[in-house]
């Protein structure tokens, strides 16, 4: 198994953790104090106003800003097909979970359905049975899966992630009663006035090791941002407690690893490949574009084929959310776009964000989309462009 380190520092407002697989950047995970994420949090909310229009009601998160319940992501009876009016009343009181952080003038995106994830699994409380991941096996090995889930989890819903098939079952068990615990309390704030938070989303640091396992080292730049990482694995992740390291000394841990400057080039439009082409990556409101240049490279596939690679890694890496369309060099025949194809959709097979590959378009452009989670990299780290503040 290629071995994996988590190395998180805070600079200035920013807190990062940067994940290395076989001592390459894989992915990154950045909090900004001045813009801070919702997503993931909880939240005790009051109804505004019902947009029937959008069959959407507008909800009061108490934060100056309202979130937006679309219908199909509102709890009401399973089976019955649903407006928002039936659901939901003005003034009503309502628990609901950022599932998309605010963009522009558009506030965040609110769900109902309520989940709490942790490395193995994810506690759907609102829902019923075992989920499995697309990403283990089918047939008689997820049948089993299940009858080993069914003995340590405690009722209601869940979801069993890619790390459950291999997991130990004490850890499953434990990690299953910490989450459980984790709605109980979620249920015990609720009973308060609205608007309120009840709950914040995991923070830079708990998402890479939620997202990454069991990582073989994990380093923490200053004692009290590993002592509370330390905490946080105390209660859902015992096994890693005892390795977090506290690192204090001089360079820093990203500064050591080259990691400032790399991040940096995360903001500009060109990546080198290296075999001499290029990627050029352009962001616009409606979709991100990628332009693959072969350079002097003869081989058409050989350069595409690494691109891809490149690709998958860089949309990680930058928090690339929606549509993303690729030119790809133009190849020689249909099997080797198949090829190309299959190459891309392996690439992104292990993108902890859903990432799906349409295809070739009749202008030969690859189509593929990425679901958005939290906020791009350069949203964070690039400031307002409009003056506001950063």
């Amino acid at each position: 198994m290629t071995p994996r380190e988590i190395l998180v520092d805070r600079d200035g407002p920013l807190t990062r953790a940067a994940v290395l697989t076989g001592g390459r950047l894989s992915d990154l995970y950045i909090d900004n104090a001045e813009r801070p994420s919702l997503l993931g949090s909880i939240f005790l909310g009051r109804v505004e106003r019902i947009a029937t229009g959008l069959d959407a009601a507008f909800i009061d998160l108490g934060i100056g800003k309202s979130g937006l319940l679309g219908v199909a992501d509102a709890r009401g009876p399973k089976g019955r097909v649903e407006r928002i009016g039936t659901l939901l009343r003005t003034g009503q009181s309502v628990l609901v979970q950022v599932k998309a952080d605010a963009v522009g003038a558009k506030g965040p995106t609110l769900t109902m359905d309520v989940t709490l994830p942790g490395r193995f699994l994810v506690h759907a409380p609102l829902g019923r049975g075992i989920a499995v991941s697309k990403r283990l096996a089918q047939g008689p090995a997820k049948a089993d899966l299940v009858r080993r889930l069914e003995a340590v989890v405690l009722g209601e819903g869940w979801i069993a992630r890619s790390g459950a098939g291999t997991a130990d079952p004490d850890l499953l068990a434990q990690e299953a009663e910490a989450l459980v615990l984790a709605w109980r309390a979620v249920r015990m704030q609720a009973d308060g006035p609205a608007p309120a938070l009840v709950r914040s989303g995991s923070n830079a640091a708990q998402r890479a090791l939620i997202e990454h396992g069991t990582p073989s080292r994990i380093a923490v730049e200053g004692r009290d941002l590993a002592a509370s990482l330390a905490a946080w694995c105390t209660e859902f992740a015992p096994d890693l407690a005892g390795r977090v390291e506290a690192y204090t000394a001089t360079p820093g841990l990203f500064e050591m690893s080259d990691l400032d400057s790399e991040i940096d080039t995360l903001l500009g439009t060109r990546v080198p490949l290296s075999a001499g082409g290029s990627l050029v990556i352009e962001r616009t409101e409606a979709l991100t574009v990628v332009d693959v240049n072969a350079g002097e490279r003869g081989n058409a596939l050989d350069a595409n084929l690494e691109a891809a690679r490149e690709i998958a890694r860089q949309l990680r890496l930058r928090n690339v959310g929606g549509i993303v369309v690729v030119d790809f060099v133009n190849m020689k025949s249909r099997g080797e776009a198949e090829r190309l194809l299959t190459a891309l959709s392996a690439a992104v097979a292990d993108d902890p964000a859903q990432t799906q590959v349409y295809g070739l378009s009749k202008l030969g452009l690859v189509e593929m989309t990425r679901a958005r989670r939290g906020t791009a990299l350069a949203d964070l780290l690039v400031p307002d462009s409009r003056g506001g503040n950063p």
